[in-house]
């Protein structure tokens, strides 16, 4: 198993990092002991030493099944990683009771790796107002703590802010060869770079979505390397850049693990010739899943006044996450003014789209979901 260097700290730190959200589990939705114990053994036993949880993952049950499975072997030889959930906490005295249960459950008496968890405006609004990071910073001058980063989801303009409120030592972005552009993950990558601070890669299969890419692209990538899954495309791509400390997989079987490992077990390094294809796969997968639209508003100005360009852009988010919920919420922001359901069907957006996007079809599509 490749590892990389912490900063300038001497740890060694597994490229592949074991993710605790999505362990296999029965039918009464508890984790599957056995099938996620084989998967951690698997991965502990070919080089795997960050193994990430949360207070709430499997509905709290994470934290206790990890400890447990990791807990027959030495405790310094892999690091076990958790995160403090601000939007949890009431009060200030809240996180520090989060903190001691979290200690508790994962039966430690430190963290190596810290975060404060799922940073964006509002968590980082709280996270300011009960000086959590000032908690966090006493508990690492008590040594319950010894590196403190924090996990991200918002805009570069919010992530700049946050980098430059506290120490951090590290920080875990969402970085896929699909968010690279789409949710801007280079640039927030090179701010982490910026700042001196190492990336955590989560999401590098976006939940799944990236190990099939549908038949026409999967093909451009099999037809490069057949050995290859789909799916460890996406991983070594993600293992990329020269400020990745590690990669994380929430890996859900033992087929999984076997294939993530072999791949950092591998040559990781994408020559010109595979990011090439891995880009024509990508286009290809662009137009199966998603409206193609580039945002270049060449549509702007709609006789019936639809806001075209925003009204693809949070289907696109939907195609990819299939949540209903937050496609509702973000359809219902826009002003009623401006929804799809005010389409006229003229044609005048689809004469000058350069994507020669069927507009009007399309926004029959998202009047569709928004009637079920």
């Amino acid at each position: 198993m490749q590892k990389r260097l912490f900063k300038d700290t001497g740890k060694e730190v597994s490229v592949l990092g074991m993710g605790g959200m999505r362990f296999p589990t029965l039918e009464n939705g508890e984790i599957d002991v056995e099938k996620a114990t084989e998967i951690i053994d698997y991965a502990y036993l070919h080089g795997v030493n960050y193994y990430d949880t949360a207070y709430m993952y499997h509905g709290g049950k994470s934290e206790g099944f990890m400890s447990s499975a990791l807990g027959k072997y030495p405790r310094d030889s892999y690091f076990l990683t958790d995160k403090m959930p601000v939007w949890m906490a009431e009060n200030p005295a809240e996180v520090e009771k989060i903190f001691d249960v979290q200690l508790d459950r994962c039966q430690v008496e430190y963290f190596v790796f810290y975060l404060c968890h799922a940073l964006d405006r509002e968590n980082f609004d709280r996270l300011v107002e009960f000086k959590t990071v000032d908690f966090l910073l006493k508990k690492k001058s008590e040594g319950k703590i010894k590196h403190l980063g924090f996990s991200f989801h918002d805009t570069p303009e919010v992530l700049e802010e946050i980098l430059k409120a506290y120490p951090w030592e590290f920080c875990q972005l969402q970085l896929n060869y699909f968010d690279w552009e789409y949710q801007d993950a280079k640039t927030q990558y090179e701010l982490c770079k910026k700042y001196g601070v190492q990336v955590v890669v989560m999401e590098p299969v976006r939940g799944g979505t990236l190990a099939d890419l549908g038949n026409a692209a999967n093909s451009y990538l099999k037809e490069k390397n057949p050995d290859r899954s789909i799916a460890s495309w996406a991983v070594r791509y993600a293992m990329q850049g020269d400020n990745i400390l590690t990669v994380l997989s929430g890996m859900s079987d033992i087929k999984q693990v076997e294939d993530n490992v072999a791949t950092a077990c591998g040559n990781i390094t994408l020559s010109a010739d595979e990011a090439a294809v891995l880009e024509k796969a990508l286009s290809e997968f662009k137009k199966s899943k998603m409206i193609p639209c580039t945002g270049c508003n060449y549509c702007e100005g709609c006789p019936a006044g639809i806001d075209i360009r925003n009204m693809f852009k949070i289907y696109n988010a939907y195609a990819f996450s299939k949540s209903k919920k937050g496609f509702l919420e973000e359809y219902e922001r826009i002003s009623e003014a401006h929804n799809a359901d005010k389409c006229m069907k003229c044609g005048k957006c689809a004469r000058v789209c350069p994507q020669a996007i069927d507009i009007p079809s399309e926004m029959k599509k998202i009047c569709q979901i928004t009637a079920k």
